[in-house]
């Protein structure tokens, strides 16, 4: 042992390595599974809340040029686009919600309508109600439903890419 006190290692008495704390990892099963069901779940029910509301208001605009006439309609629209946020928003957890939730209820269906149009119509009319049928068959003649997907599918990878980059600047 030595007296210097300028010593230091490597000339010195060797220093003596703290043991290495590997960083705890945690687990991200849980995000995933909640994000993956909401995007599952959430998806379709802000969607079909989303184009009932519009196709509301289309035809309350077409009768009377107004939408002022048909306040559900309009509160429809509004919640359903809450409801499409909440969606995006579950990228923060996980981006397996929204990529899932776009591509299973915007992308595919919207790609399965470009395909056979016809077929895909007649299914619509003969499942579901008639004004969300109208109004899902309009969304997905204009795009919108693709489009919709598409930005949901973005979200997710946003939400990825911003959790994996956390810690740059």
């Amino acid at each position: 042992m030595t007296t210097d006190p300028y010593a230091v290692p490597p000339h010195g008495q060797p220093a003596t390595p703290e043991p290495y704390r590997q960083p705890r990892q945690s687990s991200r099963a849980v995000p995933r599974v909640i994000s993956g069901l909401g995007g599952v779940l959430l998806t379709p029910v802000a969607l079909s809340v989303t184009i009932y509301g519009g196709t509301r208001l289309q035809r309350g605009f077409a009768q009377a040029l107004s939408f002022t006439d048909d306040p559900l309609g309009l509160a429809l629209l509004i919640v359903g686009g809450l409801l499409l946020l909440g969606v995006a928003f579950l990228g923060a957890l996980s981006g397996l919600g929204p990529v899932v939730g776009g591509l299973l209820w915007g992308v595919l269906p919207g790609l399965a309508f470009l395909l056979s149009p016809r077929d895909f119509m007649s299914l619509i009319y003969d499942i579901g109600p008639r004004e969300l049928g109208l109004g899902l068959v309009t969304w997905m003649a204009m795009g919108a439903l693709v489009a919709s997907g598409f930005l949901l599918i973005g979200a997710g990878l946003v939400g990825t890419l911003s959790r994996r980059r956390s810690n740059r600047v």
